[in-house]
């Protein structure tokens, strides 16, 4: 089953989706060998999650995004130009969610790593900070050899309100419709 061209993007506690041009789905038609997309193990998955959120912080003091445009995935770099990710990511800057806190501690997983179609993989989870703990729901594609992030969601919550195991759905606009 093809996936979606649809990934998850966020602004403050809302989740907003960026459509994924026509391209990612002939980049992902045909899957590599498995060899050469290999799931990274868990200080790795740290290391793409805690990158992901060093890059989203430093977009969101500096008010550039071109940093976390550039260090992603090509489908990402074409669905989106600095300014779209600056007004993406408008709510979680104003909110004033410091992201940097999330460096001191291991991810909490809701869900493994899943390979949710060839060459993209899906994180889930949260840093249980106090008072407020970060939500992710983050998409890396296996482009030349590198996880690229292709996909992001990231909201500020109550720490009492995170259930361990219990993911929040992303919430995907509506697909285009194809001929079936």
């Amino acid at each position: 089953m093809m996936m979606n061209a649809k990934l998850a993007m966020l602004a403050a506690t809302a989740s907003f989706l960026v459509a994924a041009p026509v391209g990612l789905q002939a980049q992902t038609a045909t899957p590599p060998p498995a060899s050469s997309q290999p799931v990274p193990g868990e200080l790795e998955l740290a290391k793409l999650i805690w990158s992901t959120m060093a890059a989203v912080d430093h977009a969101n003091q500096s008010g550039n995004y071109s940093v976390l445009r550039d260090i992603s995935a090509p489908a990402f770099q074409i669905a989106n130009d600095p300014t779209r990710l600056a007004q993406i990511f408008g709510g979680l800057r104003s909110s004033g969610t410091d992201l940097s806190n999330t460096m001191l501690l291991a991810p909490t997983y809701r869900a493994p790593p899943a390979i949710t179609s060839p060459g993209v993989m899906r994180l889930q989870g949260y840093f249980g900070l106090r008072p407020t703990a970060i939500n992710f729901d983050l998409s890396y594609q296996w482009v030349a050899g590198k996880w690229r992030l292709v996909g992001v969601s990231i909201s500020p919550a109550s720490l009492a309100t995170i259930q361990p195991g219990e993911a929040e759905p992303m919430q995907n606009a509506p697909a285009p419709r194809q001929g079936r």
